[in-house]
């Protein structure tokens, strides 16, 4: 190589590199060739559900499709006792088990795949962990990048992460370190500040990657590609058009094998200061000037923060609560939750929730939100309508009468991810007939490259280093804020079995629902 073209380069790189760090963007953002830097997947409580289920397939299908970086290695670690060989064939057989398995490309990915031992809260482990993992960087070059998966219960990060910390793993002298945690983040604010100030005793904020796999969706995403890359939408997204929105995350399934966990959460902690907030703020958001991580999360942060405050001492008005009992889905007959394996038989768990929520800034002033999520629901189903409000006059009263069905847009993540828009046009003939017709658009139409689901989009982010999809801490704290005198008040009021309803397994929830979304628009 000449001088010259040697000092091109050079400057080239100084240039990218300085425009990453001006841009908050992680080095590997701007890389020229566009490849990923070299880095090791550390899984602590890779013996678990998580693993075999999400984490593994995922990594398996970003090799697929030439995702992963070179060289990239996955070290599991965990209480049970395996060798690299057991571990290989226990999730070979999970990827066989869900239809995953390409037997031609598994013997080279498996290769990839290692297997330490540890115990949770012994600090040898770690540091045995720790020297295992430098004989891996050295043999294959990944330079010392790790990730720090902890897909334990979240009773364990705290030990997890301060272990990790003390063994050295946390620095960045060799290589980068960056940690994953899963929600739920803590049990309510106190426990959720607490959890936070472990992380950072060890870790540096852009260190941490706090993961709510429903923003990798594609539909999720495209909320904001949607509402701001498209001039017809955003002028009527306010209080002046839109009469209210819904928030649906439905499901069919029942608890399952998550009872002990359960049992300690609901519905409002498993659902509601998460997914629920983070679909509630991507909808009602305003436009960051640019798309960028802190930028996009400090929009929502502004909204979270203009959440008006629940009024918990008039808890009927605004919020349902049920428990599912027994019933029909899908043609079978399923159990009460009482009556699940783990479950008290007197249990008070919600397994539903509907909330009418205001947003207190110049948007949305008036507007309500209804949020609702359930388990044992006729359908599974998660989506976002934007309920327009009726036209404010209409000259086809003497022909039509007055109710004319208003406008409304309806943004499908799950399973049909899709929008849908209805509205009024007349029927072919002769005589004056209105009639509702649907647009759609479906989410894959017209394209024909790989699918990505959302495990696979956040790993990735995290290997890249970018923080668009990830919860940052004020977020965090916001959420709680906002839901633990929601809590409070339904965990310790006189009346709680009260409050709760019992609705039929594969209904729409519990009657009750009717009630809060019909009341007086005067409380507004």
């Amino acid at each position: 190589m000449s001088d010259s073209v040697k000092n091109e380069n050079e400057a080239f790189e100084a240039t990218v590199e300085g425009v990453a760090e001006e841009m908050g963007l992680p080095r590997e953002r701007c890389r020229p060739d566009g490849m990923l830097e070299p880095c090791t997947l550390v899984i602590i409580g890779a013996s678990g559900d998580l693993t075999a289920r999400k984490l593994v397939p995922s990594l398996f299908n970003l090799y697929l499709n030439k995702g992963l970086p070179e060289p990239f290695l996955v070290v599991g670690c965990g209480r049970t006792k395996l060798g690299d060989g057991e571990f290989r064939d226990r999730m070979k057989g999970a990827l066989a088990e869900n239809g995953h398995l390409d037997q031609k490309k598994w013997e080279a990915f498996a290769g990839l795949l290692f297997y330490r031992s540890i115990e949770y809260d012994d600090p040898p482990s770690y540091v045995h962990l720790t020297e295992q993992l430098r004989s891996l960087d050295m043999e294959h070059e990944t330079g010392g990048n790790r990730i720090f998966y902890l897909a334990v219960p979240p009773t364990l990060y705290a030990t997890s992460a301060r272990m990790l910390g003390r063994a050295g793993l946390s620095g960045e002298r060799e290589g980068w370190s960056r940690i994953v945690v899963e929600k739920p983040f803590g049990r309510d604010l106190e426990t959720a500040i607490a959890l936070d100030r472990v992380l950072h005793q060890h870790f540096q904020e852009p260190q941490i990657f706090r993961i709510d796999h429903y923003l990798a969706k594609e539909t999720v995403q495209n909320i904001l590609m949607l509402r701001f890359a498209n001039a017809i939408f955003e002028p009527l997204w306010n209080r002046r058009y839109v009469d209210h929105v819904s928030i649906t995350a439905a499901e069919t399934l029942g608890v399952e094998h998550r009872a002990g966990y359960y049992e300690r959460s609901g519905v409002l902690r498993d659902m509601f200061q998460n997914h629920m907030m983070q679909l509630l703020a991507l909808t009602a958001m305003e436009p960051p000037s640019l798309f960028e991580a802190d930028r996009v999360r400090d929009e929502k942060a502004k909204l979270h923060r203009s959440l008006r405050p629940f009024p918990v001492e008039n808890l009927e008005d605004y919020l349902v609560l049920g428990q599912y009992g027994s019933g029909t889905i899908g043609g079978k007959t399923v159990p009460a939750y009482r009556d699940e394996s783990g479950v008290s038989p007197d249990s008070l768990t919600p397994t539903f929730a509907m909330m009418k929520i205001f947003v207190d800034n110049w948007r949305w002033q008036g507007v309500p939100f209804y949020l609702c999520s359930g388990k044992r629901l006729a359908e599974k189903r998660t989506e976002i309508a934007i309920q327009f409000k009726e036209i404010p006059h209409t000259m086809f009263r003497r022909i039509l009468g007055e109710d004319i069905r208003a406008n409304r847009l309806t943004l499908g993540i799950y399973p049909e991810e899709k929008i849908t828009l209805i509205f009024q046009t007349k029927n072919p003939g002769a005589k004056v007939c209105l009639r509702s017709v649907t647009m759609d658009f479906h989410y894959h139409q017209g394209y024909e490259g790989p699918a990505m689901d959302a495990y696979e989009k956040v790993l990735l982010d995290v290997m890249m280093g970018d923080h668009m999809l990830f919860w940052r801490q004020d977020g965090v704290e916001l959420c709680w804020s906002f839901l633990t005198p929601i809590l409070e008040e339904c965990e310790t009021c006189s009346n709680r079995a009260d409050i709760l309803r019992t609705y039929e397994a594969g209904s729409w929830g519990p009657d009750a629902v009717k009630k809060v979304r019909n009341g007086t628009r005067a409380q507004t």
